[in-house]
């Protein structure tokens, strides 16, 4: 196992487990990270903070990996992120929902690049309209 792939199984561990310090120890304090939802966010703090959103959400976390890849610098998982919306989640629009209680399954794929040992880059793709319909909040037509 490379670097990249150990870095990003800490990264998930981390996340499933609600544990957002050990986000620092793996991250380039001025990381760059793409999102669907958030956009591009610029440094580990403002990206702890998408995190912590996301973790405060969703309650009983789990991933189901179904594909780990790595080659050279980067790292790419795709899989299942498995929750139960107990908290509020904040909305793009700034706005907040309240908790449902729906248990979610989220497809996703994720893409790090590392540099110096540290996450410089992570991609993060996932398809917001699939959520907002489990969520029960999708726009109607």
């Amino acid at each position: 196992m490379g670097q990249a792939r150990e870095l990003m199984n800490r990264v998930t561990e981390a996340v499933v487990a609600g544990d957002l310090d050990v986000l620092r120890e793996v991250y380039d304090k001025d990381v760059v990270v793409t999102t669907p939802d958030a956009g591009t966010l610029h440094g580990i703090e403002a990206f702890i903070g998408w995190n912590r959103s996301f973790v405060d959400s969703f309650s009983e976390r789990d991933y189901h990996s179904e594909r780990g890849l790595e080659t050279g610098e980067c790292a790419i998982d795709q899989g299942e992120f498995i929750g139960t919306h107990t908290g509020p989640m904040e909305l793009p629009d700034g706005s907040s929902l309240p908790p449902t209680g729906k248990r979610i399954r989220m497809r996703s794929v994720d893409i790090a690049t590392v540099s110096d040992g540290k996450i410089v880059r992570h991609d993060f793709y996932f398809d917001q309209a699939d959520l907002a319909a489990q969520l029960g909040v999708a726009p109607t037509a």
